[in-house]
Parts: structure tokens; C-alpha cells; sequence
């Protein structure tokens, strides 16, 4: 689990900037992708352009990198990295991140899945913390990798006093989100993360956040 907030945390000066891909080949076609290594779609390449130079407005400039081992979330950052001028620093990517797995789902189209699984069954499957699509993840399994992940890899260069950007995808950046904001299981349901809208944390020497915002063009 991530550390928990004191009364009165220190003031954080670096950031955090958690980043879902672009859009892939698949959300183009609304079909259920999980651990599927599709590319971006054309769509996807141009939001990673406009997400890498929104955090240049922003004067960022990033000490380290991570993403998921799946190729639209390593090209995104790739991109990114591109517009900001720091195509060199190294990237680690790790399996950890990945989207999470939706078993069965994966290559269904999702108005197809409706159609023969039924919506509410299908809405189940998507949104809700802990039940799993046939052969798949839940969230709550995502999250039993991405946040160990972060709090090994990603709090010691924060507190470090490290700038970080990591790219992945929407569920599991949900379940990092969850620890982060202190979500319940019912209020993580609601969240969504749009593609390639940099959401940006300032998070304290304690593990809290100080602030978050999102740089939604």
C-alpha cells in the first residue's frame, strides 16, 4: 500500500505525471484490447504530440521514465519524451504497468460483447473493483502489481526530488489513481482516464498528494 498522509505533510516541489497511451489501432474500433500489443492509430500519434507539448508549456522537464511493455504505451511516451527534447533519457518499461487483462473479452468488439454477454454484465466487468471478466483481471488484481510496482521503483525517485512520467493505460493508471486519491472501490468505478491527457501530481515526502490537476487540451 502506499504511505499514508501525516497532519502536515512537507511541501513537494517535483511532480508525478501519470499519462494513459494515445489512441490505439483497437479503441479506434471499440474492441476490448487487455494485454493485446497493438500500435496507436494516427488519432493516437497526434494526442501523444499534443500531450508532449502540453508539458512543454508547462516547462517540464522529466529525470526519469517508465511505461508499460506494451507498444502504444511505450510509443506514446516516445513521443513525448520527442517533443520535450529528451528523446535519450532511458525508458524503463515494465510488465507491471500493462493494462489489465480481459481474458475472454480480448479481440470482441464491445458493442458485440453487449450484445452477447448483456450490457449490465459487461458494465460489471469494466468498472467494477474486484470481478473479472472470464480469464481476465479485475481491477483490484491490477492493482496488486501496479501500486508494489511503484512503491518499489517510483516513491525512492520521487524522494529522490525526481520529476517522473510514467505511461501505461486506463485500468491500470486506475488502480495507481485509486491508492493516490483515496478512492473507494464504488468511487473508482466513476473514474475514467481520457487518452494522452497528462494528469499531473506534486506528491509529498510521505507518500500524500499535495495536488493534482490535468492538462486536458
Amino acid at each position: 500500500m502506499l504511505q499514508k498522509a501525516s497532519d502536515t505533510p512537507p511541501k513537494a516541489e517535483n511532480v508525478l505525471v501519470l499519462v494513459r497511451h494515445g489512441q490505439s489501432e483497437w479503441n479506434r474500433l471499440n474492441m476490448f484490447t487487455g494485454w493485446k500489443d497493438v500500435g496507436l492509430s494516427e488519432e493516437g500519434m497526434a494526442e501523444a504530440h499534443g500531450a508532449g507539448a502540453r508539458l512543454k508549456e508547462e516547462g517540464l522537464h522529466f529525470d526519469s521514465a517508465f511505461a508499460s511493455t506494451l507498444k502504444r504505451a511505450h510509443n506514446t511516451l516516445d513521443i513525448i519524451l520527442e517533443e520535450l527534447g529528451q528523446d535519450k533519457l532511458p525508458i524503463i518499461k515494465a510488465a507491471a504497468l500493462n493494462e489489465r487483462d480481459y481474458g475472454q473479452l480480448v479481440g470482441i468488439n464491445k458493442e458485440e460483447a453487449r450484445k452477447r454477454f448483456g450490457a449490465e454484465q459487461v458494465h460489471i466487468w469494466q468498472r467494477s473493483y474486484d470481478i473479472a471478466p472470464p480469464g481476465g483481471e479485475s481491477l483490484k488484481d491490477t492493482a496488486a502489481r501496479v501500486c508494489p510496482f511503484y512503491d518499489r521503483w517510483i516513491v525512492p525517485e520521487l524522494q529522490e526530488g525526481k520529476n517522473v512520467i510514467v505511461v501505461a493505460h486506463g485500468n491500470s493508471l486506475r488502480s495507481l489513481i485509486m491508492e493516490l486519491d483515496k478512492l473507494t472501490p464504488e468511487e473508482v468505478k466513476d473514474y475514467s482516464l481520457a487518452t494522452a491527457v497528462p494528469v499531473i501530481y506534486r506528491i509529498n515526502a510521505d507518500g500524500s498528494v499535495a495536488e493534482k490537476r490535468d492538462l486536458a487540451a
